[in-house]
């Protein structure tokens, strides 16, 4: 193809033919424009018109933008283009800036250049209460996205940068204080964070007080806090203590700090001490004496009192001051239970303020449906089986120096036994001997360091569950061989006879039971035969009132299993692993009494059945 006579003067065919409506021939057309008109045809016309696929392509600039943003910059050392001068409220500095770059990297600034009330034709506006090198700062932030933070500029700049609706700006000032944070000052930032509204920095500061709580109170910023704060502090049930009686300590503290001023608020500020969970002797050696003249605190000790004498009343009593502390209820352990390799030899620890389980120790070898209790410190497991053969043997595990030691046998081996303690004396109730399904029951006398058999129960039964409500021992469900058990016995030390008790609205066997202001609770479990075990298990919950021999129905679990580990754990009861026909479980649940309502905790490391729960308070750990 010739391009001549179309590119440049046009050829005389073209001059001769007039006015002709061919493209590009006309000769009114300026020489530019044709000339660009031509290559438009030429470009068209290198691409193939039978072509089925497009040719398109979308192009993008590597590091446009930030070369744009780099210009501007260098626009602004210059001064050119400039049109807005922000003032320093505080030092009158001027800084020079374009609305758009402002507009761009903040909200405050768009809606200060944009909004119904802005006037273009200003071209100074004056910030007050800013400091002039912040805002100079800020601004180059805007054209840079780098900004220097130093402990001398970084309140000032998350303040101001909080203003400008700077959010990139406020996180990187938030999380520099948060590297800064120590005893000495967490109070301080978090003070200063609600102020900013700075919720981040301040959940880290109010978590790292309550972690710290201890060192806190020694520190000057715990004396300095106002009323309404130091309700706060107290309000939380994080803080770190081992005690309540180290809570009741820190406020008497701060109100002696300046006694004739904050001693009118001694009622307010009591009431927010769990005196409930301060011993009798606590209460009447230490509190009364120090509070005693103030008619409001008078009434909280009446409260605590009523508490230690009244237990079968305290659903009825609960409030925020019956609630303990996540740090003084201790550490839950779950011990043993099937797993998915034939049984598992860890011992789980659950720590409440971080909701997290950790591997706290090792079984000594491998042992299924045992008992275990807590008896001085020192835990102990009863029965059971290894995988060969039923055992008799008792091991201790002390909490202390974690060292494990064998205690006298029982007298009979057994396994799907319960165990419990009642009057200081360890007693182990039916199972099964691996010949057949066992009634017997015998006490062991931590003095003696023996077992003896005590009067038997009245039925055979193994999987049952078994617990102490209001000095008696109670044995609930289980299996006597043929199928199983609604049947319910009650044990009386005193006579050493069983009675029988209002049974289970159905037969349960492997279920989960635990004791709680003044009830007993029956958890899942299964009414499987025993030639076909998979079936029937339970998500329902029943409790048993003793004053009135009735049992009635609460919220149940979230899912139906059996072979739970339970036990009262502060104020709630928790339901932990557990086998639902298919797998062994991690799930764990917490009861609340009062709202009659479960909510899930972090799981188990290790899915079991059959595992054994016991609560260990700060005092026995």
């Amino acid at each position: 193809m010739s391009l001549s006579g179309s590119i440049g003067s046009p050829s005389k065919e073209s001059e001769a033919s007039g006015n002709s409506s061919v493209a590009g021939s006309e000769p009114s057309l300026p020489r530019d424009f044709s000339t660009v008109h031509c290559f438009v045809h030429f470009r068209l016309s290198l691409f193939s018109s039978g072509s089925a696929t497009s040719q398109d392509e979308q192009f993008s600039c590597v590091g446009h933008a930030e070369h744009s943003l780099s210009c501007m910059k260098k626009y602004l050392q210059a001064g050119k283009l400039c049109d807005i001068v922000l003032i320093a409220g505080k030092n009158g500095r001027r800084v020079s800036a374009h609305r758009l770059v402002l507009s761009a990297a903040s909200e405050y600034f768009s809606t200060l250049f944009t909004g119904s009330l802005s006037n273009d034709k200003d071209r100074e506006i004056t910030l007050g209460d800013i400091d002039g090198d912040v805002l100079q700062a800020l601004v180059n932030y805007c054209y840079t996205g780098t900004i220097e933070i130093r402990e001398d500029n970084v309140e000032t700049l998350l303040a101001t940068a909080c203003l400008m609706l700077l959010h990139e700006v406020v996180e990187a000032c938030s999380r520099f204080l948060g590297h800064q944070l120590d005893p000495s000052n967490c109070l301080g930032i978090a003070i200063f964070a609600e102020h900013q509204s700075c919720i981040s920095l301040l959940n880290e500061a109010n978590a790292y007080t309550n972690q710290h709580f201890m060192q806190v109170i020694s520190n000057q910023e715990f004396f300095q806090l106002n009323v309404n704060q130091m309700c706060t502090l107290l309000s939380s049930d994080d803080l770190n203590v081992f005690c309540e009686e180290q809570v009741f300590h820190a406020l008497m503290s701060w109100i002696q700090f300046h006694p004739a001023v904050r001693k009118k608020h001694i009622g307010t500020l009591m009431a927010l001490v769990k005196l409930p969970f301060l011993s009798p002797a606590f209460l009447a050696d230490q509190v009364e004496p120090a509070i005693s003249s103030d008619l409001s605190c008078l009434k909280l000790i009446m409260e605590a009192m009523k508490w230690h004498l009244l237990p079968e009343r305290r659903l009825q009593m609960a409030c925020s001051r019956t609630r303990p502390r996540k740090g003084t209820i201790g550490r839950l352990m779950i011990v043993g239970g099937m797993d998915s390799n034939k049984g598992a030899t860890t011992i789980e620890s659950y720590d409440p303020r971080s909701d997290t389980w950790t591997v706290a120790q090792q079984m000594s070898g491998r042992r299924l449906q045992f008992g275990i209790a807590l008896m001085s410190n020192k835990l102990l497991v009863v029965g059971g089986r290894d995988g060969l053969k039923t055992l008799n043997t008792m091991e201790c595990l002390d909490l202390e120096s974690g060292i494990w030691s064998q205690l006298s046998p029982m007298n009979t081996h057994r396994h799907g036994l319960g165990v419990a303690v009642l009057g200081g004396s360890l007693y182990a109730v039916g199972g099964h001997d691996g010949w057949s399904y066992l009634n017997t029951v015998e006490r062991w006398d931590p003095e003696r360091r023996s077992w003896q058999y005590v009067a038997p129960m009245q039925i055979q039964r193994c999987s049952a569950g078994v617990a102490v409500l209001k000095d008696r021992l109670y044995v609930v469900g289980g299996r006597d061989g043929a199928s199983c058990l609604r049947t319910v016995e009650c044990y009386d030390p005193y006579t050493n006879k069983w009675a029988l008790a209002a049974p289970l609205a159905r037969r349960k066997g492997c279920v989960g039971v635990a004791t709680a202001n003044g009830y007993l609770y029956v958890m899942g479990g299964q009414d499987a035969p025993a030639n076909n075990p998979t079936t029937s298990r339970f998500d329902c919950v029943e409790r048993y009132d003793p004053s009135t021999d009735t049992w009635t129905t609460v919220s149940n679990l979230s899912s139906k299993r059996d072979a739970i580990a339970c036990t009262q754990f502060g104020d709630k009861l928790y339901s932990v692993g557990g086998y639902d026909g298919n797998t062994y479980l991690k799930n764990v649940e917490a009861y609340d009494p009062i709202t009659n309502d479960w909510i899930a905790l972090t799981p188990l490391n290790t899915g079991r059945a059959g595992a054994c729960a016991i609560a260990v308070s700060n005092q026995s750990s």
